[in-house]
C-alpha cells in the first residue's frame, strides 16, 4: 500500500531560481511570471519593449564582432543550455582573456541563475563580469573609472562620470555571484559596462551595492517562491506589462490608491492607513509621515478629480501662458540614441494667416553625418525666423512640449557636428534655451493644471480638442515606422516616411492647439479643485 501511495505522488517540483532581471521588475508581475506565466502564451508583447530588446541585441552583435575580433572565445549561442554552460567552464579554465556569451549552471543552493554577455580576466585573479546595454553608462565630466575595451585595466577617467543604472550594477553583482559558485570570481569585485557608443568599459565597484543587491534579492526569491504575499499596485512598468489589463481591473474595482497616486507614493498613502482612492480624496490629517516626492495637496485633487472622471483641473483662477507676435512650435524625432533625424517645425505669424509647417529632416539611417545637414537648416531657420521678428520690433517664442529631449539633441547635435557647416555651437544652444523664448508646454501644464490622466501630450491636447489623425500615433510606435521608412531591416518604405512626417506635424499642431486653448478656453472648461471640493466631501 505505502509503495503504491509513494509511486502516486507527483514528481517533484524543481527549485525556483530567479535571475538579475527579477531584482528590477514589479514585485507582483515576478509572482504572476512565476506562478502563471503559462497563462501568456499568445498574449502580444508590447511593441515597445519589443523594439527594445531587438535594438539592444542588435548592438550585442556588433560588440560580440568587435571582440571576436580581438580574440575573445565565442560561446556558441545555437547549442542546448547544458552545452553552453561546459564551454563557459572551458573556455574560463583555459585561461581566455574573453569570453563571450557566458552561460552559468543554475544555483539551487542560494536561487540563482543567469548569464553575463561577457566575462574579462582580471590580472588580480577570476573574471570580472561585463554586461552589454543599449543606452549610456557615461556623460561628459570626470570620475569615472574606466578601461579599454580590449583588456581588463580599470582607471580613473579624467573624461567622463558616471551615468548610474542601478540595474546594470545588480545585474553585475548577480553574475558575480554566480562566478563564485564556480571559484571563477574576479578578486577585485569589479564589474563593467559597455554602452551605447563602445568607447570603453565603465567600471563599476560592486561591493558599494551589495547590501541593495540582497536585499532585493532576498525579497525577490520570496516573492518567486510564494513565501511572501504580493497584491497589483500601479507602478510605471504597468504601461508596458501583459498582466496590466487583469491588474488595472482589480485596482479600478477596489478604488485602489496607486490608480492616483503610483510607485512609491502609493506605499507612503498605504502606511498612513490611506488605502483607495476615496480616503485619499477626503484625507485632511496632513501630509504623511515618508511622502517620498511631489505636491501631497496635488495628490488628493487628483483623487477627487479622478472620482468624478474630470480630465484636468485648474489649479489657480485664472490660466497663464507665454504667447509672442511670431509663435514656432518645435518637435524633434529620434531613433533611440543613434540621431536625431527629423526637426519639425510649425510657424504660426499670428496675423491671421494658416500656420506652416515644414520639416528638417534626413533618411540616412542615423547616425549618418547628413544629421549635421538637416540640423544646421533647421537651426538656421528657426534663428531666421527669430532675427526677422526682432527686427519688426515683434516678440517672438519657440515652444516644445517636454524640452528634455529636445534640449537633449540640440546640444548633442551641436556636440557631435562642431565646426561643420551652419552647426551652432554649443554655448550658442544653451543662450538660446536658457533663456525666455525657449517655451516648454509641459512646463505651462504643470503649472496651470492638475492632470488625473497625465501630462503627456496624447493626454493634454484632447483636452483640448485636439486629435491625432494616425490611431496609433505615439512615440513606440514611430520607432517601428522610423526602421521600416530608412529600410533597417530590408527595403526602405516610403509610405512609413509620410507617416512619420504626418505624425511629427500633428505633434506640433497638437502643441500650438493646447497653447491657443489654454489662453482663450481653459478657463471656462476646468473646474478648479474648489470646484471639486464639496462633491467630493
Amino acid at each position: 500500500m505505502s509503495s503504491r501511495v509513494e509511486d502516486e505522488r507527483p514528481p517533484a517540483l524543481p527549485p525556483v531560481t530567479i535571475d538579475a532581471g527579477s531584482l528590477t521588475r514589479c514585485r507582483h508581475r515576478l509572482y504572476l511570471d512565476t506562478a502563471y506565466g503559462s497563462l501568456l502564451r499568445g498574449v502580444k508583447e508590447d511593441a515597445g519593449v519589443v523594439q527594445r530588446r531587438e535594438a539592444a541585441a542588435a548592438h550585442r552583435e556588433v560588440i560580440r564582432d568587435e571582440m571576436a575580433g580581438l580574440g575573445a572565445v565565442i560561446v556558441p549561442a545555437d547549442t542546448s543550455r547544458n552545452a553552453r554552460i561546459e564551454a563557459t567552464l572551458a573556455a574560463c579554465r583555459s585561461g581566455a582573456s574573453i569570453v563571450w556569451g557566458a552561460v552559468f549552471a543554475e544555483d539551487d543552493v542560494d536561487g540563482r541563475r543567469g548569464r553575463c554577455d561577457m566575462l574579462m580576466a582580471d590580472p588580480a585573479g577570476g573574471y570580472a563580469p561585463v554586461l552589454v546595454v543599449n543606452h549610456k553608462v557615461t556623460d561628459p565630466g570626470a570620475g569615472a573609472l574606466t578601461s579599454p575595451l580590449g583588456a581588463w585595466d580599470p582607471r580613473p577617467d579624467a573624461t567622463r562620470k558616471v551615468r548610474s543604472q542601478l540595474r546594470d550594477q545588480l545585474a553585475l553583482v548577480h553574475a558575480h555571484r554566480l562566478l563564485a559558485v564556480v571559484g571563477l570570481a574576479g578578486a577585485s569585485d569589479l564589474g563593467g559596462v559597455i554602452g551605447f557608443g563602445a568607447d570603453c568599459m565603465l567600471v563599476h565597484d560592486l561591493a558599494a551595492v551589495a547590501g541593495e543587491y540582497d536585499e532585493r534579492f532576498g525579497d525577490r526569491l520570496a516573492v518567486a517562491q510564494g513565501r511572501a504575499l504580493t497584491v497589483p499596485s500601479r507602478v510605471g512598468e504597468c504601461r508596458s506589462c501583459r498582466w496590466w489589463t487583469d491588474c488595472s481591473a482589480q485596482l479600478e474595482a477596489a478604488h485602489d490608491v496607486s490608480l492616483v497616486a503610483p510607485g512609491g507614493r502609493a506605499d507612503a498613502l498605504r502606511a498612513a492607513g490611506i488605502r483607495t482612492v476615496d480616503e485619499l480624496a477626503q484625507w485632511t490629517g496632513g501630509v504623511p509621515e515618508n511622502w517620498p516626492h511631489g505636491d501631497f495637496a496635488e495628490a488628493v485633487v487628483l483623487a477627487r478629480a479622478w472620482l468624478t472622471k474630470v480630465p484636468l483641473v485648474r489649479k489657480r483662477a485664472e490660466v497663464t501662458v507665454t504667447r509672442a507676435d511670431v509663435e514656432v512650435d518645435v518637435d524633434m524625432e529620434s531613433y533611440q540614441e543613434h540621431g536625431a533625424y527629423m526637426w519639425g517645425t510649425l510657424l504660426d505669424r499670428r496675423d491671421g494667416t494658416v500656420p506652416e509647417y515644414r520639416a528638417f529632416l534626413t533618411w540616412e539611417p542615423v547616425p549618418t553625418l547628413d544629421e549635421a545637414r538637416s540640423f544646421a537648416e533647421f537651426w538656421g531657420w528657426l534663428m531666421g525666423r527669430r532675427a526677422d521678428a526682432h527686427d519688426a520690433g515683434q516678440t517672438f517664442a519657440a515652444y516644445c512640449y517636454s524640452r528634455s529631449a529636445e534640449d537633449k539633441w540640440l546640444l548633442d547635435s551641436a556636440r557631435r557636428f562642431d565646426g561643420m557647416p551652419g552647426v551652432p555651437t554649443e554655448a550658442e544652444i544653451r543662450e538660446f534655451i536658457d533663456g525666455p523664448e525657449w517655451v516648454d508646454m509641459y512646463i505651462a501644464v504643470s503649472e496651470n493644471f492638475v492632470c488625473p490622466s497625465g501630462k503627456g501630450l496624447k493626454k493634454v491636447a484632447p483636452v483640448a480638442g485636439f486629435t491625432w489623425r494616425d490611431s496609433e500615433a505615439g512615440g513606440e510606435a514611430s520607432m517601428g515606422w522610423y526602421r521600416e521608412a530608412v529600410g533597417y531591416d530590408g527595403d526602405s518604405d516610403h509610405s512609413q516616411r509620410t507617416r512619420l512626417l504626418e505624425y511629427n506635424e500633428d505633434d506640433v499642431q497638437a502643441t500650438r492647439a493646447l497653447r491657443v486653448w489654454m489662453a482663450e478656453r481653459a478657463v471656462e472648461d476646468i473646474p478648479t479643485a474648489d470646484d471639486l471640493r464639496g462633491p467630493a466631501a
